[in-house]
């Protein structure tokens, strides 16, 4: 049986990451097979994106949150959430996170400085971290990232993948979004 530090898994991400994935069970295999899928799935990242961002836009409770200033922008925004439109510079730039995120997943090493990025991720998404501005609930990112794990998931049986490799890709990528959607809300818990 293996001691888990259990206060230090709220103290230490690398400790935590490490805890995690290793419950999971995801591993170097699970890496690679994420890597080798970037071939396949890059060519469809901004269908991905767009998907996305079509469906965010479908709801003012996900909408909304691209009316305050995004950190980083410094361009035009939209008055209200009825005249913020799909093709808003806000959006664009917003898109143009994603489709880096997406990227980053499949080709990206799962090193250090990754696992911050993945925190990062959900830390951005709050006021403590991100634009003071912005603070998207906990409901929204899950709602978001369900869709994102659905999207992901279709896609990958959508490539026409023999059995094995279809299996071993959606586990890996079943587990790596678990993982981020742990990073999400532990940013939530403060």
């Amino acid at each position: 049986m293996q001691k888990i530090d259990e206060p230090r898994l709220e103290q230490e991400l690398a400790y935590r990451f490490e805890y995690l994935a290793g419950f999971m069970e995801f591993g170097e295999d699970d890496i690679a097979t994420i890597h080798g899928a970037a071939g396949a799935l890059a060519p469809v990242v901004p269908q991905l994106v767009d998907a996305v961002y079509d469906k965010l836009a479908q709801y003012d409770s996900t909408w909304r949150h691209f009316v305050p200033r995004q950190a980083g922008f410094e361009g035009e925004l939209a008055d209200s959430v009825e005249t913020l439109k799909m093709t808003d510079e806000v959006i664009q730039f917003r898109k143009q996170h994603l489709g880096r995120y997406l990227e980053a997943l499949v080709t990206r090493p799962y090193d250090g400085k990754m696992v911050g990025y993945l925190d990062r991720v959900g830390a951005m998404h709050t006021s403590a971290e991100g634009s003071k501005e912005l603070d998207v609930p906990l409901v929204q990112m899950n709602a978001l990232m369900g869709f994102v794990s659905d999207a992901i998931i279709a896609t990958i049986c959508s490539l026409g993948l023999d059995a094995t490799a279809q299996t071993c890709t959606l586990r890996a990528f079943n587990k790596l979004l678990w993982l981020q959607n742990d990073l999400i809300n532990r940013h939530y818990q403060r």
